[in-house]
């Protein structure tokens, strides 16, 4: 799932090298021995960021989103419910980062909603504000994979 609009999708091609290179790391059969911590694939152009989680309830974030890289969700076990707004859409809380490329939002009328399961993926290129880990009923453990890909 790309949430998108038709002015921001050709800045998302999938099939890019790199995009390709993160598609490859996720099809690893190890991905849930993966210790927690930043796994490089290309350098700085593709890496992955394992996690394990506690998922909280979707009021209780903000959405982020990255001007440089896109994000690739991939659940390895649990179950998360990310959240995607269009970031032009968003309002800021607070400053942004281009040192940590992130930023915090909070929405404007328009979300959408994605529940991830095990092998499930969401995209969310710079145009997509996201909220991450958060929980479809209780909170509840989640390992998941968030590969970064560069796309400037």
């Amino acid at each position: 799932m790309i949430f998108t609009s038709l002015a921001h999708a050709g800045s998302n091609d999938l099939s890019a090298a790199r995009f390709a290179k993160a598609l490859e790391f996720l099809s690893r059969p190890d991905l849930a021995d993966l210790e927690p911590g930043r796994h490089d694939i290309m350098g700085d152009e593709v890496f992955a960021n394992v996690q394990e989680l506690t998922t909280v309830p979707a009021g209780e974030k903000n959405y982020e989103a990255h001007r440089r890289y896109a994000d690739i969700h991939y659940v390895i076990s649990g179950t998360e419910l990310l959240g995607v707004a269009p970031i032009e859409e968003c309002a800021p809380v607070g400053e942004f980062s281009e040192s940590d490329d992130f930023g915090l939002y909070t929405p404007g009328a328009r979300e959408a909603w994605a529940t991830l399961v095990p092998g499930d993926l969401v995209v969310t290129p710079p145009c997509d504000a996201h909220k991450p880990g958060c929980c479809p009923g209780e909170p509840a453990p989640l390992k998941k994979i968030c590969v970064k890909v560069l796309v400037d």
